[in-house]
């Protein structure tokens, strides 16, 4: 259902009694808008493609995020975003997922900033970007997202089936 999701997420569901983009149902508070800006080699919202996200974590115009994401893994185990800079990884939003004796175990990293010594002064500027109060607020919003998902995946796939 997961890989279903991400692999469909700028299409429309029926949530709530009402149509809406998926990307505005799964986090109506946060999230302002979602686009391919560009397709994956194969089409569509795949691995390859570039995502344009826009949202504000915990609805303050100060945490906005506008930014555009290359698809760089989605596939059964998971869906990784990653923006680089020369060619190095500067951020990487890894959701990893697994069948679990509960129900599915989902685990979501952030990872800013560049290893290299030599892009200090690049992760410097994505620490004035991204302040510690704005990244709480990421995890809160990140939170809400991912279990909010309860909700939506299971009659998506009830229609779909």
């Amino acid at each position: 259902m997961l890989l279903d999701w991400f692999s469909h997420i700028g299409e429309s569901m029926t949530y709530g009694g009402e149509t809406l983009p998926r990307y505005l149902a799964w986090h109506p508070r946060d999230h302002i808008a979602w686009s391919l800006a560009r397709e994956a080699p194969g089409g569509g919202a795949a691995e390859g493609a570039c995502f344009h996200i826009v949202e504000a974590f915990d609805r303050r115009p100060e945490y906005r995020y506008d930014g555009v994401d290359r698809v760089e893994k989605l596939d059964e185990t998971g869906i990784r975003l990653v923006q680089r800079v020369a060619g190095v990884v500067v951020v990487q939003l890894e959701h990893t997922w697994s069948a679990g004796a509960d129900g599915t175990h989902y685990v979501s990293v952030l990872d800013v900033g560049a290893r290299s010594i030599a892009f200090a002064p690049v992760n410097r500027v994505l620490r004035r970007r991204l302040p510690d109060d704005m990244l709480d607020a990421w995890i809160a919003h990140n939170i809400e997202e991912v279990g909010h998902l309860e909700q939506l995946l299971p009659g998506l796939h009830a229609v779909h089936a």
